[in-house]
């Protein structure tokens, strides 16, 4: 066996070598004495020679060499590289079990056991081991219940799903015994999946965290519990993903099984099978909208199995209850699974995928250098699992890659964006911030609380959760914002810079998907609303609040009552959000002052002066082709608009200069303005003197 010390095929090639020498003398045995022994004919019919020797044959000789406690095979049991011995203690088989999964296996191993299992089974079309030949073979009493118990369907060579016992319409002792497939591959060293489990089970790695499974954190504890005894835990997360990065952190290398059918379409007892063979825990997620019967069929006492998912535990669910524990919200911590997802595939150069010329590669072992951006400022809006960060590190390296780049917080957040997946366009429509905050033009005051309301965004994880000042009583840690003023005054372009800011999709909601004529309607769609929401990261903009949030008034008919259960609804639902929401409104005064109590900041968008609206009028222009005498000035201290309708002028003033194929003039700029005044019903100062 040189070279081949460690090799398992070659242990087990070991193992049937031995027990083919007491195949060789069970046959020599039955053909002692045997009138039919040199009939080529035999095991196709009997004679009457044949049926007296079967009557007075002799019981079978024992085993040359009790396997006892040294495992099957006889011997000490003790072969290099061996995986049967080993698997056996693991499982608590006895013996006789490893034994006779020796013995079933050994036609798929070795072909020359066909012929002596036909020869043995007195038929030559049956050349499997039967539970007789097996028995026999073993030297076990075939009339000993507990000999005739191994084969029972819920004795652990059945049950645990590494024997098959066919052809039930047969005697006892004339069951063919099959070993499945990837049983068999395991025990020869191949580790490659059940091909029944393609698509749904795959490793669970998470990149390295601060919180490894030996420190006193809730992953170590779990990692702790898990290692002193097998059992069933339910992890219950705020947020997707949550408990899989705890799991991953106190698992690692655990299976992650994710459930892709009804429960009596997955294949189970492969799953638990192979976390058995792997000496593995089995972490399943998501849950199916019933997880009842998937919950029951894993909850097995020998393998750990951990079911992450966001809704309340079930005592309907098993009639043994797991642990259920609270996964601990994903905040700050979360930074290192970035960088350590960032630092896997890193070159030298520090450019994440971007190949080092021959002056960086001098030192290999310098590792990445620095990013060169404030990382937990960049991730900090984002909760993803430990599995969409790592997907998320590898297309922000591949974006980086594909503009010849060192990685930015531009591509970070991109390929974040991606892997933030939402429902949430079946009732919002979704916008990507293409702005920043060179497009606003506003006084000092409301840039200073849009800026405050980033920060609160970036850092509501540490304030509220790591600092511990939430409110409690099942708050949640959002972030609400009402931005109030002026049709046009900049309310929706501030929502769209502040998404921005923050690297996430802004979503407006239509209220046309939201309210509903018919009682509570709209209070269920307001809560898929919010429900998505907090999964998703994104920044939710309610425009035109005044529909949804107005104030309750005095209960004069039941149109009033229900109508004010909707405001209660939201004055409790905003209590508990986690997400980012924004309100707009064109008159402050008509928002519930409950709810204004619940916003984290209002902000007022004044009416521009003149020399914010000159401000917006040259912003407008940036990108138009305009005349040299052009001369907005006028415009904006004569006209007095909003930025919105400013920017309508604008837009009219180029149409009329694009239709002339010429640059914007002082003339279109001032039709474009008194357009928008007669649009308003406005009088048109100056109107016949220019």
């Amino acid at each position: 066996m040189s070279g081949y010390d460690h090799d398992p095929a070659e242990a087990l090639l070991e193992r049937v070598a031995r027990l083919r020498e007491r195949v060789a003398l069970l046959v020599e045995h039955r053909a002692a004495g045997d009138p039919t022994a040199d009939d080529p004919l035999r095991g196709l019919y009997l004679s009457e020679e044949a049926v007296r020797h079967h009557l007075r044959a002799p019981a079978p000789p024992a085993p040359a060499g009790d396997s006892g406690d040294g495992g099957p095979g006889g011997g000490d049991g003790l072969v290099p590289g061996d995986r049967l011995g080993p698997l056996a203690r693991r499982l608590g088989l006895h013996p006789l079990e490893a034994e006779v999964l020796l013995v079933a296996l050994a036609p798929d191993l070795d072909r020359s056991f066909e012929p002596l299992y036909g020869y043995l089974n007195d038929d030559v079309g049956r050349r499997r081991a039967t539970v007789g030949v097996a028995l026999d073979l073993c030297g076990a009493p075939v009339h000993r219940p507990e000999v005739r118990a191994v084969f029972r369907s819920s004795a652990p060579l059945r049950s645990l799903a590494l024997l098959g016992v066919d052809e039930p319409e047969r005697p006892f002792l004339s069951r063919s015994l099959r070993v499945p497939g990837r049983l068999l591959a395991h025990l020869l060293g191949d580790d490659t999946p059940d091909p029944a489990l393609a698509g749904r089970v795959r490793p669970l790695a998470v990149p390295a965290a601060a919180d490894a499974p030996g420190d006193d954190t809730f992953a170590g504890r779990l990692a702790a519990r898990l290692a002193a005894a097998p059992l069933t835990v339910y992890l219950r997360e705020h947020r997707d993903g949550e408990g899989l990065v705890h799991a991953a952190r106190a698992l690692p290398g655990a299976l992650h099984y994710t459930p892709q059918g009804p429960h009596a379409e997955e294949p189970l007892g492969a799953l638990l099978r192979e976390a058995r063979l792997r000496d593995r825990a089995v972490v399943v997620s998501p849950l199916p909208d019933d997880p009842g019967a998937l919950v029951r069929a894993l909850s097995v006492p020998d393998v750990p199995v951990v079911f992450t998912g966001s809704r309340p535990y079930d005592p309907e669910w098993c009639d043994h209850d797991p642990l259920v524990l609270d996964a601990p919200r994903l905040g700050a911590g979360a930074v290192s699974t970035w960088s350590a997802a960032l630092d896997e595939g890193a070159g030298p150069d520090g450019r994440t995928g971007t190949p080092a010329g021959p002056a960086d590669s001098a030192d290999p072992s310098a590792g990445p250098a620095p990013l060169g951006f404030d990382l937990a400022a960049t991730v900090a809006p984002y909760h993803l699992s430990a599995d969409r960060v790592l997907r998320a590190a590898r297309a922000a390296r591949g974006l980086a890659a594909f503009d010849g780049t060192a990685l930015t917080p531009g591509h970070l957040r991109l390929a974040a964006r991606q892997q933030s997946a939402s429902g949430l366009e079946r009732h919002a429509r979704r916008i990507r911030p293409a702005v920043d905050w060179g497009d606003l033009v506003l006084p000092e005051t409301p840039l200073t609380q849009l800026r405050e309301l980033a920060q609160r965004a970036r850092n509501r994880d540490r304030v509220l959760g790591d600092w511990r000042l939430s409110a409690g009583g099942g708050r949640g840690r959002g972030v609400l914002g009402l931005f109030a003023g002026e049709s046009g005054t900049g309310k929706t372009l501030s929502a769209e810079v502040v998404a921005a800011e923050l690297g996430l999709d802004m979503y407006v909601v239509r209220l046309s998907s939201v309210v509903d004529k018919y009682v509570g309607e709209t209070e269920k769609n307001l809560e898929r609303i919010f429900s998505e929401a907090d999964r998703t990261d994104a920044v939710l903009l309610f425009d035109e609040a005044d529909a949804v949030f107005g104030k309750r008034s005095e209960v004069k008919d039941a149109h009033d009552r229900y109508a004010n259960m909707e405001s209660a609804y939201l004055l409790q639902r905003l209590e508990s959000f986690d997400g980012i929401a924004l309100l707009t409104t064109n008159l402050r005064a008509n928002i519930d002052e409950a709810f204004t109590r619940r916003l984290d900041l209002v902000v007022d968008f004044p009416f521009p002066d003149a020399g914010q609206r000159l401000a917006l009028w040259r912003h407008s222009l940036s990108h138009v082709p305009c005349a040299d005498d052009i001369d907005p000035q006028r415009v904006a201290r004569d006209f007095e608009l909003a930025g919105g309708s400013i920017r309508s002028a604008v837009v009219t003033a180029a149409y009329a200069a694009a239709d002339r194929d010429g640059p914007v003039t002082t003339a279109d700029l001032l039709e474009g303005a008194r357009r928008e005044y007669r649009k308003a019903g406005r009088l048109v100062p100056g109107e016949g003197t220019w």
